[in-house]
C-alpha cells in the first residue's frame, strides 16, 4: 500500500473536508476529517498533516500540493560507519526506539523510554505531530505524550532517581554507565510487554560508541540484546526514537514541575548561572542535604551555589 504524506494549512483542510463531504468516514482519534475515493483513503490531522494511503494516493494528493520531503531513509548520517548501524528499512518496520531525558539537568531525574511502533502506525504518529522533542515546546510534548498514551502505543519508562544517581555517581558509575543499564533494562520490559510479537529491531539514541555500551553492559554481567541498533539524532530518522524522546521528556518536565511544588521555588532546567542561584535558594531554605534527593550533586552548580551564600 502506498502512501503519500503533505503539511497543509488549516484553512485547505477545511477546504479539503468541504470537498469530500459526499465521501466522508468516521475519522480516527486526533484527525479533523477522515474521506474514501476510489484512488485511497484519506485523513486531514489537527497537525496539519494529510495522509493519502491506497492504490493510487500521488493521484488525489497532486490535487492539494506536493508531497512532504521528509523520508528519513534518504537522508544521509555519519552515525551509520559502523556495525551497529540500523539498516535504512528499520525506520519503516515496526521496531522499538528508546532515548533519554535529563541527563544535562542539574535538577531532576534522569528518564528513559522505549517505544514500540508499528508498521501501520509510522504515518499516523506523524501526522499528529510526532518528532524530536528538543524541536518541541513543553505544552507540545505534554499534549503528544498524552496522545501516545491514548492511542495505546506500547512503551516503558524509567526514572531514575537523584538519590539512585548521586548513590551510582559515588560509586564510580560514570552517567553513560547509568545511562546503558536504564535502556537496557527499558528495552527488556517493553518486550516483556509485547511478547510474543518481535520487532525488526531495536534503535538506542547513541550517546557512546556501541563498544562502550556494551562494555557498560558486561561489567554488569549483562549482554546486549538480538537486534540493537544504535544512531546519533536517531529521533530525526525513526518515529519510534521520536515517541521515546516526547515520553521521556514529558516524564522529565512532569518531575521538575512536582519539584517546583514541593519546595514553593522556581526550578529551572539546564545547568546555567540560574540554575546556580536556585540551587543557592534550595541549600537556604531546606539544606544543603536536600540537594542529595534533587539534584545531581557532582555537577559545578553545587559548588557555585555555595558560593552565592
Amino acid at each position: 500500500m502506498s502512501q503519500v504524506v503533505l503539511k497543509l494549512p488549516k484553512s485547505i483542510i477545511s477546504q479539503m473536508k468541504n470537498h469530500y463531504k459526499h465521501q466522508l468516514t468516521n475519522p480516527p482519534q486526533y484527525a479533523a476529517f477522515a474521506a474514501k475515493t476510489p484512488y485511497c483513503s484519506i485523513t486531514g490531522y489537527n497537525s496539519g498533516k494529510v495522509l493519502f494511503q491506497g492504490k493510487s494516493p500521488e493521484k488525489e494528493a497532486e490535487k492539494w500540493g506536493d508531497e512532504e520531503q521528509k523520508s528519513s531513509a534518504a537522508k544521509k548520517s555519519s552515525s551509520l560507519n559502523h556495525a551497529f548501524a540500523p539498516p535504512e528499512s528499520l525506520f519503516l518496520s515496526s521496531h522499538i526506539g528508546s532515548d533519554e531525558a535529563g541527563t544535562g539537568d542539574y535538577f531532576g531525574p534522569i528518564t528513559v523510554a522505549a517505544v514500540y511502533v508499528k508498521e501501520h502506525q509510522l504515518s499516523q504518529l506523524k501526522a499528529i505531530g510526532v518528532r524530536d522533542s528538543k524541536h518541541l515546546k513543553d505544552p507540545q510534548i505534554k499534549e503528544l505524550a498524552k496522545q501516545l498514551v491514548e492511542l495505546d502505543i506500547p512503551y516503558s519508562l524509567l526514572r531514575l532517581s537523584n538519590n539512585k544517581y548521586n548513590q551510582w555517581q559515588t560509586k564510580g558509575f560514570s552517567q553513560g554507565k547509568m545511562k546503558t543499564l536504564l535502556h537496557y533494562q527499558a528495552i527488556n520490559k517493553l518486550l516483556e510487554k509485547i511478547a510474543p510479537e518481535i520487532p525488526a529491531g531495536m534503535l538506542v539514541d547513541q550517546f557512546a560508541d556501541p563498544a562502550i555500551y556494551q562494555k557498560h553492559l558486561k561489567s554488569e554481567g549483562l549482554k546486549l540484546q538480538e537486534n540493537v541498533y544504535f544512531m546519533t539524532k536517531a529521533e530525526s530518522f525513526s518515529t519510534a526514537v521520536a515517541a521515546a524522546s516526547i515520553i521521556a521528556r514529558s516524564s522529565f518536565v512532569k518531575a521538575i514541575a512536582q519539584l517546583e511544588m514541593d519546595l514553593g521555588l522556581d526550578i529551572p532546567k539546564g545547568a546555567s548561572a540560574k540554575v546556580d542561584q536556585a540551587a543557592s535558594e534550595v541549600i537556604k531554605h531546606y539544606g544543603e542535604e536536600k540537594l542529595l534527593e534533587i539534584a545531581k550533586v557532582h555537577f559545578a552548580n553545587t559548588q557555585k551555589a555555595k558560593k552565592f551564600l
